[in-house]
C-alpha cells in the first residue's frame, strides 16, 4: 500500500498484512528519511528499501512510522497467526539435552558469537535482491517454529528450516553475501558458517560435515559453502538454515514462497 503526503514529501511502500515468521521488504521515499517499527530504527538502504522480521509470536498490530523532518507519515500493519507443530525427537546424547555445567558454559559463549555477528553494525545495503534459492538438495525434515521436544523435555522452538540428505552432499549459498562467520566447533551447532546478506540479514548453516569458505569472502548465490554433516546436536545428518532479519527469525521456507 502506498501512503503519500504532499508531492515532493514522504511515501511508505508496504504490505497491510503480514504473517508470523515473515521477511518484509518495503521501500520508502526518499530514502534520507527515518524509519522506525514500533519505535525501533530500521536501516534505509540508498535505493529506500526496508527489511524487517515478523517475529514467531509477533500477535501485533505493528506500527511503521517514517519522519523526515517535520513530516511523518504512519502505517499499520495487521499480523496473521500461525499455528504451530510439534517435533519429537528422541535417542539424543544426554549432554546435548542436559548440558553440565562447563557445556551450558561452552553453548553461551557460542550463542554470544553468533548473536554478536547477527548485530553487528551494518556496512551495506542488500546484497540478494535477486532472491534466495535452497542451499541444499534433500527433503525438508524440520520446519520453522515447531515446538521441540527432545529426549521427553521441551525445549525452545524450532527457528530454521532443516534439509536432510547424506553426508557429503553439497551446501551452497542460497543468495549473495559476505561470510561472517566461521566456526570448526560449536557445541550445539557443530561445523557452522554465517552469511551476512546485507541490511541485517543473515542466514546461518549448522551440523555441516566440511567448510570450504572463509570469514571474509564475498560469495554470489550458488557459491559452494561445504558440504551437510552430522556434527552437533543432531538426530542424523541434515543442513539446518536460518535466518534472521535485525536479529528476529524468519521462515526461510517462506523466504523462498514454499509456505
Amino acid at each position: 500500500m502506498m501512503i503519500s503526503g504532499a508531492a515532493h514529501a514522504l511515501s511508505l511502500d508496504v504490505p497491510q498484512t503480514v504473517t508470523q515468521g515473515d521477511m518484509i521488504t518495503g521501500f520508502v521515499t526518499p530514502p534520507t528519511a527515518k524509519v522506525t517499527l514500533n519505535d525501533t530504527p530500521l536501516h534505509v538502504g540508498q535505493d529506500g528499501r526496508i527489511l524487517f522480521g515478523v517475529a514467531r509470536d509477533e500477535q501485533g498490530p505493528l506500527r511503521l512510522t517514517v519522519t523526515l523532518n517535520t513530516k511523518t507519515i504512519a502505517q499499520t500493519l495487521r499480523v496473521t497467526p500461525r499455528s504451530w507443530s510439534i517435533q519429537t525427537i528422541a535417542g539424543l546424547p544426554k549432554k546435548f539435552v542436559t548440558p553440565n555445567p562447563q557445556q551450558q558454559a561452552r553453548i553461551k559463549a557460542d550463542q554470544a558469537k553468533i548473536k554478536a555477528t547477527r548485530t553487528a553494525p551494518i556496512t551495506n545495503d542488500f546484497l540478494a535482491a535477486d532472491g534466495f534459492a535452497k542451499p541444499a538438495a534433500g527433503p525438508i525434515s524440520g520446519i520453522f517454529g515447531s515446538q521441540r521436544i527432545l529426549n521427553g523435555i521441551p525445549k525452545a522452538p524450532h527457528y530454521g528450516l532443516d534439509i536432510a540428505g547424506p553426508v557429503g552432499t553439497p551446501v551452497v549459498a542460497p543468495a549473495a553475501g559476505v561470510v561472517a562467520l566461521v566456526d570448526p566447533d560449536m557445541f550445539l551447532t557443530g561445523k557452522t558458517v554465517m552469511m551476512d546478506h546485507g541490511a541485517g540479514v543473515y542466514s546461518v548453516f549448522i551440523h555441516m560435515n566440511d567448510i570450504s569458505v572463509k570469514a571474509g569472502e564475498t560469495l554470489q548465490a550458488g557459491s559452494p559453502l561445504g558440504t551437510i554433516g552430522a556434527t552437533g546436536r543432531v538426530s542424523g545428518p541434515h543442513l539446518h538454515w536460518g535466518m534472521t532479519v535485525a536479529g528476529t527469525p524468519v521462515d526461510p521456507a517462506r523466504v523462498l514462497g514454499e509456505r
